[in-house]
């Protein structure tokens, strides 16, 4: 009788190889934000490389600012076709994202700025006292 080494963790491995993590994560390296103060402002920071500013949809409401957005899918012949592409890698994710931040403070909604360059969106939100309950969309300048 022959014996074979077994290595579960191997199995294991070869899974999550294996896994479509495209879909999966649904845009989460991507969308990284970072979310910081500076001066009097709340800054949110988010790489949005490839994403049309405006598909790009800003909102803040009390203290929780929400971005989302649409990267779009590109249109692809098959590559059976003989025209289309034979992907050897394919990791951009398109689709749609959003992401939802709760705020370290309240800010004036009014004021809200947002810029985008190189790829780089920033929000800027300058700081306030008080409570204000009222949903504000925020347009992008380019």
């Amino acid at each position: 009788m022959a014996i074979i080494k077994w290595e579960p963790f191997g199995e294991i491995d070869r899974f999550f190889n294996d896994f479509p993590t495209q879909n999966f994560l649904k845009f989460g390296r991507d969308m990284a934000v970072d979310l910081y103060e500076e001066g009097n402002n709340v800054v949110a920071e988010m790489n949005v490389s490839g994403i049309d500013p405006e598909k790009i949809d800003i909102t803040v409401e009390g203290n929780y600012l929400r971005i989302a957005g649409t990267r779009e899918e590109e249109k692809e012949l098959p590559a059976s076709t003989g025209e289309g592409k034979q992907f050897y890698s394919k990791e951009i994710t398109r689709g749609s994202f959003e992401r939802t931040l709760r705020l370290p403070e309240m800010v004036h909604e009014e004021k809200i700025e947002a810029e985008y360059k190189d790829g780089m969106l920033k929000v800027i939100m300058p700081k306030t006292e008080g409570k204000k309950k009222e949903k504000i969309k925020v347009i992008v300048k380019k």
